[in-house]
């Protein structure tokens, strides 16, 4: 669940000032917050014009020294594949992160505090995305998937997050939460996704492929900057906090799910980013046959999630109903679709797309 309020960060900007120069030895001419769910960012720009990103982790998951670890391990594991991905850099005596004891109203508390490479572009949920865009999209998702297979660490055991709420194994989790929608039509939806899961999902789970999901895929945390053809490409992949072991099913539904927040015509997202998605690893049939199921499932955290933890911080309300606003209507439309009419209209999307891109010169 989203951590307690006093569990967040409140740095003020002095603070943020001390703690750059102290830990990284900069001097700081601007500092600017940047939106998160249960952290504290900020794009902080140096007098020398160098710019990055200072990262102030929770007080909770800031107790989780090896999972933080390893998520900064994966950050420059995939940029040294060819990634567009943020690295960490090192403080003034060698590490790559610190462990500061800070008192942000609630008393003293530890928070983990990183300096990331800052990456320049534009939250693709600003852009209008192009059939061609989602493919890259999709296609981008399951390379990160492909190569984390490859990733060697001695704390890859910590990525088997028991109960983490934020991957869709725990989907089942979401009903000790659905009382926040108490008296909304849409907690009756929400019930039979969660029926549906458990009788259409779960049975299917052998035969789905494993492998490290990056498990946030969504529209402010994927950047995109204009090519000289006037269209985007990807330049930025942020915020690994919710990786964990999971399925590549679940990359692809999860980027299917996010993508479709902001497109005027979100039924029609699905066949792209299945294409480019596919172009790096073929889905079978069961993991074909789960994913209308595990699309709905993704909302549904999205939407009781969100809703739940508005009353641990409702000063950051606009934030973390960012995707529940728009999530409710695409649920609705994909139940009133149903599963028959949405798969012709995702997989017959895709095998058009798949040839064009084949038959391409």
């Amino acid at each position: 669940m989203s951590i307690k309020r006093e569990s967040k960060p409140y740095l003020s900007h002095s603070k943020v000032t001390e703690l750059t120069a102290r830990l990284f030895g900069l001097t700081l001419s601007t500092i600017q917050p940047l939106p998160s769910y249960d952290d504290q960012n900020f794009h902080v720009v140096c007098v020398d014009g160098r710019d990055f990103v200072l990262k102030v982790m929770n007080s909770t998951d800031s107790e989780n020294m090896k999972l933080l670890e390893l998520q900064t391990h994966t950050m420059n594991f995939l940029q040294q594949n060819g990634l567009p991905v943020q690295t960490a850099l090192c403080t003034v005596t060698g590490e790559l992160m610190s462990l500061e004891e800070i008192d942000c109203g609630f008393g003293l508390q530890k928070y983990l505090v990183r300096l990331l490479t800052y990456l320049p572009g534009t939250p693709i949920a600003k852009v209008t995305c192009t059939p061609q865009l989602l493919y890259e999209m999709g296609k981008t998702a399951a390379t990160i998937d492909q190569i984390l297979l490859r990733l060697e660490h001695q704390n890859l055991g910590v990525l088997q997050r028991k109960n983490f709420i934020w991957n869709l194994c725990s989907v089942p989790l979401i009903e000790d939460y659905l009382y926040v929608m108490d008296g909304e039509p849409m907690q009756l939806i929400i019930k039979e996704v969660l029926d549906r899961y458990r009788n259409q999902v779960i049975p299917k789970l052998p035969s789905f492929r494993k492998c490290i999901n990056h498990g946030d895929l969504n529209d402010l945390n994927i950047l995109v900057d204009q090519t000289r053809s006037s269209g985007y490409r990807i330049s930025g992949i942020l915020d690994f906090g919710d990786m964990s072991s999971g399925y590549f099913i679940f990359e692809l539904a999860i980027v299917i799910m996010y993508m479709m927040i902001e497109s005027p015509n979100p039924l029609e997202v699905g066949g792209p980013v299945i294409a480019g998605f596919e172009s790096v690893f073929p889905l079978n049939a069961d993991e074909r046959d789960a994913l209308y199921t595990l699309v709905l499932c993704r909302f549904s955290q999205s939407l009781v999630f969100a809703r739940s933890a508005v009353l641990q911080q409702p000063d950051n309300e606009e934030y973390l109903m960012t995707t529940a606003k728009k999530g409710i209507k695409h649920v609705q439309l994909l139940w009133k679709k149903g599963k028959e009419q949405v798969e012709k209209v995702w997989f017959e999307g895709a095998e058009k797309i798949s040839m064009q891109t084949a038959n391409k010169p």
